[in-house]
């Protein structure tokens, strides 16, 4: 057996900072897309281009750290990655002209993708039989991430101009990859070559392809709850805009609290009850949002929301990773992949859905994609032997 060569709390302290990284990308163009639009003097149309940079860049990262880390390791792909977000934060500072915008914005979103992917895999990979938990508290300091850039451009806006805040958020992205060049991580699995038949055969392999579909519909409906989920509020509860941002705050919170307990609970309880679980909270709090008036009932709606969304990705991630050892990076990525392909394709179908019946139509929506990973869960669990359960080992 290889003699282990890395401290794995501080690989995994490495792989927080890492996420967190994420969690700012992740979420830095939405929130100063009102600005860059004042600035640049953009249309819908071009805003709409400048936003669909996030998410091809986030699939080309997404598709390419799986082989990268098999292949070379960690530490490189998690040094470039974070310099790219570096670079691209502060291209969007300094940019004048709408190409560099562009060209800032492709780069944070493929360091973005690939240092997610990367993270999820060394953790996973340094977790031994616990999985599913290190992969929920990490999912902790995506939230914090993703929660820290509006509230600081909120409470730094009337100090600070939006450029220099976003200015020193990417001096803070050096200290993470300051850190990733001094910590020794685990050495790379295929160091003799990339063994391409092997990955090749993932694309056909039933069980992956069940957990990449559920990845795929849990990132649909996420994504749906993310994007569309302020102008349903909007729409159909009456509610201000203020408050429409104040409960899509509060389902961010639901998902980042229940990752916590989940980083407990998983030591306790079998993760398949776990997920199913977490599908019968998500229901619920689709039609709780859909049926309650009261902006209240809508705000506990919001947050059950939130923390039904927090197993799926901790714990399939984690299956996959403990079943695909050897190919663990290769292999999250398709998965994540998939998820992407399925954040885009729901998104996308939304539009057409809101058309024809209206943005009321949201929770329903959300309600039939939770139902059917239902289904495609109790498949992929009746498919495992108690051994491949990251707590059971």
């Amino acid at each position: 057996m290889r003699k282990e060569s890395h401290n794995s709390t501080l690989v995994f302290v490495a792989a927080c900072l890492g996420i967190l990284l994420f969690g700012i990308v992740l979420i830095s163009l939405g929130s100063i897309l009102p600005h860059l639009r004042d600035r640049f003097g953009l249309s819908d149309l071009a805003t709409g281009s400048l936003l669909t940079l996030l998410p091809f860049g986030l699939l080309i990262g997404s598709l390419l750290f799986g082989p990268i880390v098999d292949r070379y390791g960690y530490k490189i792909l998690l040094l470039t990655s974070s310099l790219m977000i570096f670079a691209g934060l502060e291209g969007i500072v300094f940019s004048r002209h709408i190409m560099v915008l562009r060209l800032s914005i492709l780069l944070i979103s493929i360091g973005g993708g690939a240092i997610n992917g990367a993270t999820n895999a060394v953790a996973a990979d340094t977790a031994g039989g616990d999985r599913g938990a290190r992969l929920s508290l990490l999912g902790v300091f995506f939230g914090l991430g993703a929660l820290g850039v509006p509230f600081l451009l909120g409470l730094l806006s009337d100090i600070l101009p939006n450029e220099r805040i976003l200015f020193w958020i990417g001096i803070f992205v050096l200290f993470p990859a300051l850190f990733f060049l001094l910590v020794r991580f685990p050495p790379p699995k295929q160091a003799q070559g990339f063994p391409i038949k092997k990955a090749a055969r993932l694309l056909k392999d039933p069980w992956i392809l069940l957990v990449g579909l559920v990845l795929f519909l849990q990132s649909g409906v996420e994504g749906l709850a993310n994007n569309w989920s302020t102008t349903f509020l909007q729409e159909n509860k009456a509610f201000i805009n203020q408050h429409a941002l104040f409960s899509l705050s509060i389902m961010v919170l639901g998902m980042t609290t229940m990752r916590l307990i989940l980083g407990w609970a998983l030591h306790k309880i079998q993760s398949g009850r776990v997920l199913l679980v977490s599908i019968g909270i998500s229901l619920a709090a689709s039609f709780l949002i859909w049926f309650v008036d009261s902006r209240t009932a809508t705000y506990v709606g919001m947050g059950l929301l939130g923390a039904g969304f927090a197993a799926s990705f901790p714990v399939l991630m984690g299956y996959v990773a403990g079943k695909y050892e050897e190919l663990s990076g290769t292999a999250l990525s398709l998965v994540l992949v998939m998820a992407l392909v399925g954040n885009m394709i729901c998104n996308y179908a939304m539009g057409f859905f809101a058309s024809a019946f209206g943005t009321g139509m949201l929770p329903l929506v959300l309600a039939g994609g939770v139902f059917l990973q239902f289904f495609l869960l109790l498949w992929i669990l009746k498919l495992m032997v108690p051994g491949e359960h990251p707590n059971d080992t």
